[in-house]
């Protein structure tokens, strides 16, 4: 069965017009934006899928436009590019590494090749949920046919349903070997005991060779389904599929106010509501935890103050529960001076402490030294903006990069005085285990 019918492809084929840039027509339908996501994206040389815990769902297919930058001034290219679209409504997704590349040659065989540095791609066929059901907008470049565009269109089927199958097994290895990974913990411990810095973050990762490819659009659907209170997201480049399911917004913007909601400091979820309440109860009041979000919290408070008029944050970090682990949360937010939007507000704080240290220079710097893994996307973003600066993204958490049989996945912890690096670990290991579970067994 069609997704969209004979009569709506009519439709935007009248609407799509022939002006000037890039042309875009748009048409009510009744179809879920993930429908065309795993319908669509085996078609197409680009694709993604991006939901918000508010029950935002938007779906790309295909490339219509796209920009990419490198280095320091990475957002302040964008925003340029994105400008030059003179159509401020758009939505273009947008997608970020957590260093900014350009001052370092990249490996030639590196596992995020098809993923720059940051970069924004409008999509040819698009669908966002709205209240009452979904819009579907194409966008054709100037000068092409838009036949091409309402082919694939026409093209799309409701996916049908098909029965769970044994996928085979799985080889697992740490990447770094666990011990190599703590003895960095350690290292790391000792220069915070000297005072050279007072918060790094070190990230680890954990390599999943399948014997058949791993089923990507059931993963996705099962991270949708099972954690609707994060940023689910999954961006398709060539052979590639960066996936993940994460907490944490690095900020949103809509009509000249930002919203920002930081997380640190973590603690497990317990066995039963009594035992869940008093680890929550524990984390308030840990003074390490407390140290270590009050360093991302005030280290972005004042990072946004040339931006952001009266910024307001929670008085006291509340608590944040996810399937494995609890947080430390604190929401932040603001309005935005005159002209400055999403890609101004992201280009000002990242990498927060977070995801990088404090401070943040010497932390990041830290980390070259310690950290074996190629970061990539992994605690970069994910999200989406448009050319009046509004949008959403969220930090790239909770994920894995499914390259083949091989898929790598990310997590780390935040080291501060007081940390201990088994425990450490094992924050890691439960950061690592819903997106191994659902590797491995679906």
């Amino acid at each position: 069965m069609r997704l969209i019918s004979e009569s709506q492809i009519t439709a935007l084929e009248d609407r799509i017009g022939a002006g000037q840039g890039l042309r875009t027509a748009e048409i009510a339908v009744d179809v879920d934006p993930f429908d065309f996501a795993r319908t669509g994206a085996a078609l197409v040389d680009r694709a993604v899928a991006f939901s918000g815990p508010d029950g935002f769902r938007l779906a790309g297919l295909g490339t219509a436009w796209r920009a990419e930058a490198s280095g320091p001034r990475r957002f302040v290219d964008l925003k340029h590019r994105i400008a030059e679209l003179g159509d401020n409504t758009v939505k273009g997704f947008l997608g970020f590494s957590f260093l900014p590349g350009g001052d370092t040659p990249r490996q030639e065989t590196s596992i995020w090749d098809g993923y720059a540095p940051a970069e924004m791609f409008v999509p040819r066929i698009a669908i966002e949920g709205v209240e009452g059901g979904s819009l579907v907008r194409i966008a054709v470049p100037e000068h092409e046919d838009p036949r091409a565009t309402l082919d694939l269109l026409a093209s799309m089927r409701h996916p049908e349903w098909q029965a769970v199958v044994d996928l085979g097994g799985h080889a697992t290895k740490s990447n770094p070997p666990v011990s190599q990974w703590v003895t960095s913990v350690e290292q790391a411990l000792e220069l915070i005991d000297s005072h050279a810095i007072d918060k790094v973050v070190l990230a680890r990762s954990v390599i999943v060779r399948s014997e058949t490819p791993p089923a990507i659009l059931r993963m996705f659907r099962a991270l949708v389904a099972s954690y609707p209170q994060c940023y689910n997201f999954a961006w398709k480049s060539g052979d590639a599929v960066f996936m993940g399911a994460s907490p944490e917004l690095l900020a949103s913007v809509s009509n000249g106010h930002m919203q920002s909601n930081p997380l640190a400091g973590s603690a497990p979820r317990g066995e039963g509501s009594a035992s869940d309440d008093a680890i929550g109860v524990a984390l308030l009041h840990s003074k390490k935890d407390l140290h270590e979000h009050a360093l991302v919290v005030d280290d972005m408070v004042r990072t946004l103050a040339p931006l952001v008029a009266d910024v307001t944050r929670s008085v006291h970090p509340s608590l944040k529960k996810m399937a494995s682990v609890q947080h430390l949360s604190t929401h932040i937010s603001g309005g935005l001076a005159d002209g400055a939007g999403l890609l101004d507000v992201i280009g000002a704080v990242h990498p927060t402490p977070a995801v990088g240290g404090s401070p943040t220079h010497d932390a990041v710097s830290v980390i070259g030294r310690l950290e074996a893994i190629d970061r990539g996307w992994y605690t970069g973003g994910v999200g989406w903006v448009n050319g009046a600066g509004d949008g959403s993204v969220a930090l790239a958490l909770r994920c894995g990069l499914v390259r083949g049989l091989t898929t790598h996945l990310f997590a780390g912890a935040g080291i501060v005085a007081g940390s201990v690096a088994d425990d450490e670990l094992n924050e890691t290991r439960l950061k690592l285990e819903p997106l191994l579970r659902l590797l491995t067994v679906t």
